[in-house]
C-alpha cells in the first residue's frame, strides 16, 4: 500500500487509500493537470481557477470567443474527477423545466412522478449560458447558492459537491442575453479565455489537425483519477487553512473599496469577500501552505471581482476598464506584512 502522505500513482486517488493532507491536495491537483494536459494545450491559468473553485466549492464562468476550447476544457476537467457529469446546451427556446425537471402525471398509477432534469448531477456544464433568456438563466439561482432545487413547492437536495462550470460568448456577440447581476454574483470566478499563443496553436493543429469531428476526453486518454471521497477530503483540508485576522481585514477593506470608488456604479457584495477568502485558502493549499498570504488575495482579486462591478457612466465615457480599476484598487489598498 502506498505511503499515506506520498501517493505515487494516480490509482491511489481513485481508490481513496491515502490521507488528503496538504501534500495530498497538491499531488491530486498535479495529477488533474497532467490528465487535462493530455487533451488541452495551454490554458494553465484557467485550469488553476477550476482547481481552486473545486476545492473552495465555487462555480466558474468561462468567457471567450468561440473555438477556444472552453467546452472541451470543462469536459476534460469533469472527466478527471470521477463525478456524475451533466451538460445543458443553452438555447433561446430552453425552458426552466428543461433544466430542473418536472412532475409528470402517470396515468397508470394516477400519481405524479418526479422526472429529474440534467441539473441533478455533481458537475454541470452550462454551455453558452448567455444564449438563453433571463427567465431560464434564473433557474440556476437556487441551485448555485443553496445546492437544492424546488419543484412544485418541494425542495430537492443536490449533491454537496455540486459545481457549475458555465461557458459564455463575449457580450459583444450577437444573440446573447447578459447574465443578471444576481446570477453573476453566484460565480466564484469569471475567467477570460483568450486565443492561444502562436506556439500553442501550432501544437493544437499538429495534435488535432487530422481528427474528424470534435475530440473527446476519452479519445485523448483522459482518465478519472479522483472520486467523491477524495474531493471531499481535499475540500476539508482546504477549509482548515489558516486565514489570519490581518488578511481577513485586508479582504474586507479591498471589497469595500469597490463600493467607494467614484468610477464604479456598483461595488462587490459581502458574498464576494466570503468567496475571495475561501478561494485564497484553496490557492494557499495548492501552494503547499497551511496559511493564506496577501499575495493569494491579490492573485485572485481580478477573477473574483471583475464580474461583480459596474462602471459609472463617467468611467464608461472615459473608456476605463473594470480589470484596470481592480488592479488599481489592489495596489492602493494597504496589505498586511
Amino acid at each position: 500500500m502506498t505511503d499515506a502522505h506520498s501517493p505515487n500513482a494516480e490509482g491511489d486517488f481513485a481508490r481513496g487509500d491515502f490521507a488528503v493532507d496538504l501534500a495530498g491536495v497538491a499531488a491530486l491537483a498535479e495529477s488533474i493537470r497532467e490528465q487535462i494536459g493530455k487533451a488541452v494545450v495551454g490554458q494553465s491559468a484557467t485550469v488553476e481557477h477550476l482547481l481552486i473553485a473545486l476545492l473552495a466549492r465555487g462555480h466558474v464562468l468561462l468567457e471567450g470567443p468561440p473555438g477556444t476550447a472552453k467546452t472541451f476544457l470543462a469536459q476534460c476537467f469533469a472527466a478527471t474527477l470521477g463525478l456524475d457529469f451533466g451538460r445543458i446546451q443553452f438555447t433561446p427556446d430552453l425552458m426552466p423545466g428543461d433544466i430542473l425537471g418536472s412532475n409528470l402525471f402517470n396515468f397508470q398509477t394516477s400519481q405524479f412522478t418526479l422526472t429529474h432534469g440534467p441539473i441533478f448531477c455533481d458537475l454541470l456544464l452550462a454551455d453558452e449560458i448567455n444564449r438563453t433568456p433571463p427567465k431560464t438563466q434564473a433557474a440556476l439561482l437556487e441551485a448555485m447558492q443553496e445546492r437544492r432545487v424546488t419543484l412544485d413547492g418541494t425542495a430537492h437536495a443536490l449533491p454537496e459537491q455540486f459545481m457549475v462550470v458555465a461557458t459564455q460568448n463575449p457580450i459583444e456577440s450577437q444573440g446573447v442575453y447578459p447574465l443578471p447581476e444576481a446570477q453573476l454574483d453566484r460565480f466564484l470566478f469569471k475567467v477570460s479565455v483568450d486565443y492561444p499563443s502562436f506556439e500553442e496553436e501550432l501544437r493544437i493543429v499538429a495534435r488535432f489537425g487530422e481528427n474528424r469531428g470534435a475530440p473527446s476526453p476519452a479519445a485523448c486518454g483522459v482518465e478519472a483519477i479522483a472520486n467523491h471521497a477524495v474531493i471531499e477530503a481535499a475540500s476539508r483540508t482546504v477549509s482548515q487553512v489558516t486565514l489570519a485576522e490581518s488578511v481577513t481585514d485586508y479582504i474586507v477593506r479591498l471589497v469595500r473599496a469597490t463600493r467607494e470608488s467614484p468610477d464604479l456604479a456598483s461595488g462587490a457584495s459581502p458574498r464576494a469577500a466570503v468567496l475571495l477568502a475561501g478561494a485564497a485558502r484553496a490557492r494557499a493549499a495548492l501552494d503547499g501552505r497551511d496559511y493564506v498570504v496577501p499575495d493569494d488575495v491579490k492573485a485572485l482579486a481580478g477573477s473574483v471581482l471583475r464580474h461583480r462591478l459596474l462602471l459609472s457612466p463617467a468611467a464608461e465615457i472615459e473608456g476605463k476598464q473594470v480589470e484596470a480599476l481592480v488592479a488599481q484598487l489592489v495596489e492602493q489598498t494597504e496589505a498586511p506584512r
